[in-house]
Formats: C-alpha cells, sequence, structure tokens
C-alpha cells in the first residue's frame, strides 16, 4: 500500500530546535521551489548540520559578518551562499535567534517538476543526479543569493513564498545513517553531522577535505 505524502506545511517551531535535532529530521521532508515556470517539490536525502559558533566548520564560527548575517537571525529562513566563485548552496537556519545554527540541503529526488529543473541541469545524466550535489540541489532550483534570508515558513492563509517545506514522508529511523562531513577539514572533520537516507541513489559521494597545496614561489 502507498503512503500518501503528508503535505501539511512545517512551522517555525519544527525549526526552533537544535541543529542536531533538527538535521536529521529535515530526511524525508518536501522543500517546495516557487517559480514562474511551475513549482518544484524536493524530497530531502541527505542533509549536514553546523553549529554556529562552536563549530570549527560553519561559517558563524568566528562571529556575524555581513555574508553570514542571516544565520543568527530567526529559525525558518534560508541561508544561501555562494562558493568557489561559481557555486550558490542553501541551508536552512534553526535553533534559537542568535545562535547561528543551520543545515546544508547536500541532495535529493525531484518528485515534481523534473521538467523545470532540466531546463537548468541539462548536463545531468538521470533525473537522481538533477540535485545529487549542494550545488547541483540549487541550481536545479534556481537558487541564489536573491532568495538569502527568504522566510520558508508558509503563511496560515494567502500563497507561500518562493520556499516552503512540507511534512512529506520521513524515512524509519533504522534508514537514517551519519557520517563526517563532506569536504570539511580542522577541527571540525570528523563530526559526525552528515545525515542521508540510507541506500538511496540521490545521495551525493562522501569525500574527505583535501586541503589546497601551495604553489612553491
Amino acid at each position: 500500500m502507498e503512503t500518501r505524502m503528508d503535505r501539511t506545511p512545517l512551522t517555525r517551531d519544527f525549526f526552533d530546535r537544535p541543529v542536531l535535532d533538527v538535521a536529521p529530521d529535515l530526511l524525508g521532508r518536501v522543500l517546495v521551489r516557487t517559480t514562474d515556470e511551475g513549482p518544484i517539490e524536493l524530497r530531502l536525502t541527505e542533509v549536514e548540520a553546523y553549529a554556529g559558533e562552536i563549530d570549527p566548520g560553519s561559517h558563524a564560527f568566528r562571529g556575524p559578518t555581513p555574508r553570514n548575517s542571516v544565520m543568527f537571525g530567526p529559525p525558518g529562513h534560508a541561508y544561501v551562499y555562494f562558493t568557489y566563485g561559481m557555486w550558490h548552496c542553501l541551508n536552512l537556519v534553526c535553533g534559537p535567534e542568535g545562535m547561528a545554527s543551520g543545515v546544508l540541503l547536500r541532495a535529493g529526488e525531484i518528485e515534481v517538476g523534473a521538467d523545470v529543473a532540466r531546463t537548468r541541469r541539462f548536463s545531468a545524466r538521470h533525473d537522481r543526479e538533477l540535485a545529487k550535489g549542494p550545488a547541483r540541489l540549487a541550481t536545479a532550483l534556481d537558487v541564489d543569493r536573491a532568495l538569502n534570508g527568504a522566510d520558508v515558513i508558509a503563511a496560515p492563509s494567502g500563497p507561500s513564498g518562493p520556499l516552503s517545506v512540507l511534512h512529506g514522508t520521513p524515512p524509519p529511523r533504522d534508514q537514517v545513517r551519519s557520517g563526517p562531513r563532506t569536504g570539511v577539514g580542522g577541527d571540525g572533520a570528523h563530526h559526525p553531522w552528515r545525515f542521508w537516507i540510507d541506500g538511496d541513489r540521490t545521495v551525493s559521494p562522501y569525500r574527505a577535505h583535501v586541503p589546497r597545496r601551495r604553489r612553491p614561489s
């Protein structure tokens, strides 16, 4: 018997919790991106937790800056950053205001709007690769810095914003796996704060941090 997906929007209270509670609980939830071409619905299959000023791997580790200011705001907002001079990544802010924790959305399965996503991810060989990795996810959903700070909590009445999150269908607890975060080095390298649904083909491959070598002068 097929289980129907719960389309109830998540509330602010869902995100107003410790990041290590929110991150695994986001698996199986459905991120909705509203675009001019139509909606895209993404079932989240892989995420990473970042614990702000106590986490050396977090952008907020050294305190607030113009770049990370959204992370210090209220929970339930999008934090979008630009990396390597070419890619955007989408995070959801959680925890109490001022704590600067967030969850990086690393991968998911596009269940609605794959035709729209393909126009932005034309190099994907299969639909399961459309959002397989954080940069691919943001590209498929047409996410850039214009959405930084967007509220993902749907209003009780009236149209929702460009991003919202539905209850979805969380996986059984025994299907949730955890391990080190991808590409994080230093003191934060070994925190098992990456969470994914075991066996899901949209989950991205793990890559350890590789220090950049300086060219000899």
